[in-house]
């Protein structure tokens, strides 16, 4: 099956949160973590699929209350932190959604997003993710992390639907 093919079965589309909906930079204070950004084209991305029919989710392995309060604003379908077994939670999701896994997309960063890589149905990258996961993803994508890069795949899976 071409690409196409298979960015037009598409039924869910997950993300990792650092690395890819924002540009990896953490924000501590002495009393502990207080800020992550977030690019708004990445949002609008989120808000395009939902429109589509499409769902989202995150799975992180970080378990900052910032993740759960930005997909509630987003109004993601599935929100998992503090997980590294990614694929078996997108497993997860799949059987609550009655999808297949060739049904799911991922995007991700760095090593800890190996397993669910190998097991959704497309992957990608942003431009500065790890070589090591750049070299396993079928799209590299042209912006970074935080940068835009969940909106170009988002805008990705959207035209091969029109």
């Amino acid at each position: 099956m071409n690409t196409i093919e298979r960015l037009k079965k598409i039924k869910l589309v997950i993300t990792d949160v650092d690395g890819v909906l924002t540009d990896n930079g953490l924000y501590y204070t002495a009393e502990g973590l207080v800020m992550k950004k977030f690019h708004v084209k990445d949002g609008m991305g989120v808000v395009l699929l939902r429109r589509k029919g499409i769902k989202t989710a995150i799975i992180s392995t970080d378990e900052s209350s910032i993740i759960k309060k930005r997909a509630e604003r987003l109004k993601m379908d599935f929100v998992y932190t503090g997980t590294w077994e990614k694929d078996l939670k997108m497993k997860e999701i799949c059987e609550i959604m009655n999808i297949s896994e060739d049904e799911a997309a991922f995007i991700g960063d760095d090593v800890n997003d190996i397993g669910i890589i190998k097991a959704a149905g497309i992957t990608a990258s942003p431009a500065d993710a790890m070589p090591e996961i750049k070299n396993m993803v079928d799209f590299v994508l042209p912006q970074n992390g935080g940068c835009g890069a969940f909106r170009e795949f988002a805008d990705m899976i959207l035209n091969a639907q029109k």
